[in-house]
């Protein structure tokens, strides 16, 4: 777990030592030849760091209730170069909460309420102002073992288990900064699945005691951002991907809300829903019925902040 950590850890100092170098340069005191040679003059960086949290506590409380401490934290950055005719644009999103309960008689391990890496690389080739020819790279997975609960004896899923490797090359159409479609015919999709106690059973779609699974298909990302008013921030995603070889018609869905409310430089409040549908994952509900099923996740949340943008 550390070592993940670590090096999700220097990749955020990587990117903060740009985002430095890129507030350090004032442009507009440069002469015009210098300024086209700087290189931050074609990056827009942008970063924020969020961490939420609750605590409840209850005594002689007729209503019932169980004390408990949660803490959730996020750190979304992009980085986004734009210069002639090339365009390069880059998005990280990593979050990680748990709650755990303190009960008198128990200290139950923590459980996880959310877990995100998701890493996503454009890079394209102008063909006219607003269309370009780009390769689309995407990668997701997590940090910590999931489990069902109350069941937590089970891990349901690990680190690599699920993993997506998503590539994809296609036309783009860039409107701005804050609105894209991008479409492909030819799109590549692996599902990795590095353990053996899930490879065994065939979990996430890859055939029993296989670690990986190779999909060919047609792949469509759009993205849009807006401020809807002042301080308050819309963030959002939608991606399909539809399989050649297996089901075309069983469309892959991966979309996600995001509204950021920010109180003032420090304090913000963030509301956040996603939507997952992949006919190759079986999923068990409450009656015990295996198969696909739509799966949801909202995040609400108001506490610490931090944003960083050149």
């Amino acid at each position: 777990m550390l070592p993940k950590i670590i090096s999700f850890t220097a990749i955020l100092f990587v990117f903060n030592i740009f985002y430095v170098s890129a507030q350090e340069v004032d442009t507009t005191k440069l002469d015009t030849a210098i300024v086209d040679t700087l290189p931050v003059k074609n990056w827009k960086l942008k970063s924020l760091y969020s961490l939420n949290g609750t605590q409840s506590s209850f005594v002689n409380w007729n209503s019932g209730g169980r004390n408990n401490i949660s803490l959730n934290a996020t750190i979304r950055a992009s980085a986004n170069f734009n210069k002639a005719k090339l365009n390069w644009s880059n998005d990280l999103s990593l979050a990680f909460g748990g709650i755990k309960y303190l009960d008198e008689s128990e200290l139950l391990t923590l459980q996880k309420t959310d877990d995100i890496i998701d890493l996503s690389s454009k890079f394209g080739v102008r063909v006219s102002e607003k269309h370009l020819i780009s390769l689309n790279v995407g990668f997701k997975t997590q940090f910590a073992d999931g489990f069902t609960y109350p069941n937590d004896s089970i891990a349901v899923s690990k680190f690599m288990a699920p993993g997506y490797l998503n590539l994809a090359l296609g036309t783009d159409y860039i409107k701005d900064a804050n609105f894209s479609i991008f479409g492909s015919p030819f799109a590549a999709k692996t599902t990795f699945v590095l353990d053996d106690s899930l490879s065994q059973i065939g979990a996430f779609g890859v055939d029993e005691g296989q670690r990986m699974r190779h999909e060919f298909g047609a792949f469509v990302k759009l993205k849009w951002n807006a401020e809807v008013m002042k301080n308050i921030e819309m963030k959002s995603k939608l991606e399909l991907f539809s399989n050649y070889l297996n089901n075309p018609q069983n469309i892959d869905v991966n979309a996600e809300l995001v509204f950021v409310f920010r109180v003032n430089s420090l304090f913000s409040a963030t509301a956040q829903w996603n939507l997952v549908y992949d006919d190759d994952i079986q999923i068990r509900d409450r009656n015990g019925n295996v198969g696909p099923r739509t799966q949801f996740k909202s995040v609400l949340g108001i506490g610490l902040s931090y944003k960083l943008e050149n």
